[in-house]
């Protein structure tokens, strides 16, 4: 066998996607090149890695337990750069984070200077809503976590980085629109829900209970996006976080609402697993966010500090 480290990176592009189309485009380069690196890996091997039915692919069993060993040998090439690079006294590395759909709006400002100034790290950062945030945390498969509840399940270090606030929030063309509630008003509103495993979710419920008001359930929607544009459709109210609102802020579309006991204020927290030893690479981050996190609020978030 003579396969290049190309032709195993195409093939195991071409199984994640199903589809040689996409793997170009995710690949850069085009489909005939991609086409013509899946025939060559191909005839190395006496039995099809994938099957054609009309246009669609389809990987073969055997087609499967190569891309695995593909993945491997992949990896292994990582470590090896790493390696190299680390003896280089540089950092490198895999640095894995998950984070609550929201911290989208928080956790890429906190590691762009980090990442511009340490070319051998490769980021996965996978944004999700908190339930599945703290199983990766729980079962290891990352560095860090990005949420706005820490979770009392876990023994777990976190390290603050800024404030989360959540207001009531409404679409900014609604006719008669009012500047201030009073809590009890809330009970009138039309209220629009994240799904259950979101930590605003959580925060709204937690909210309602304490304040023991009768809230009616407008809608139930699956993420952030999805509820801002329910707003600015004029559907209903709900309580938001501040920094994943901004520009529907400053445009109108959106406005904030006064109400009694609002905003909730929480915190961004980094978290990890108390017990796990950190690789160099993530003791670096952990050091360079508490030693930079207040310029980094500074720099980018003074619009938000103005709430």
């Amino acid at each position: 066998m003579n396969f290049t480290l190309t032709q195993l990176h195409v093939f195991v592009k071409i199984v994640e996607t199903q589809s040689i189309t996409k793997a170009s485009e995710e690949l850069h380069i085009t489909q005939p090149a991609v086409s013509i690196q899946l025939r060559n890996f191909q005839q190395q091997f006496d039995l099809p890695l994938t099957e054609t039915i009309g246009r669609k692919i389809f990987i073969t069993d055997f087609g499967k337990e190569i891309a695995f060993a593909a993945n491997d040998i992949l990896d292994k090439v990582k470590e090896i750069k790493y390696k190299t690079q680390q003896f280089k006294g540089q950092l490198a590395g895999k640095l894995k984070i998950s984070v609550v759909s929201t911290g989208k709006y928080v956790m890429p400002f906190f590691l762009s200077d980090f990442m511009r100034s340490h070319h051998g790290i490769e980021l996965l950062m996978d944004v999700t809503n908190k339930s599945k945030v703290i199983k990766t945390l729980e079962s290891n498969e990352v560095d860090f976590a990005l949420v706005s509840i820490l979770p009392h399940q876990l023994n777990i270090g976190h390290l603050n980085l800024i404030q989360n606030k959540l207001f009531l929030v409404a679409g900014g063309k609604l006719p008669f629109l009012p500047k201030h509630i009073e809590l009890t008003e809330i009970e009138n509103l039309p209220l629009i829900y994240r799904e259950q495993g979101s930590g605003t979710r959580q925060t709204m419920e937690q909210f309602i209970k304490t304040k023991q008001v009768v809230a009616q359930k407008k809608m139930e929607l699956t993420s952030n996006e999805a509820v801002k544009q329910a707003l600015i459709a004029g559907l209903g109210y709900s309580i938001m976080p501040l920094i994943g609102i901004k520009n529907e802020i400053s445009n109108g579309d959106l406005k904030i609402v006064q109400c009694e006991g609002l905003p909730i204020k929480t915190n961004w927290s980094l978290i990890w697993l108390e017990n796990k030893k950190l690789s160099p690479l993530a003791e670096a981050f952990l050091a360079y966010l508490k030693s930079n996190k207040e310029q980094i609020i500074e720099n980018n978030f003074e619009w938000y500090e103005a709430y």
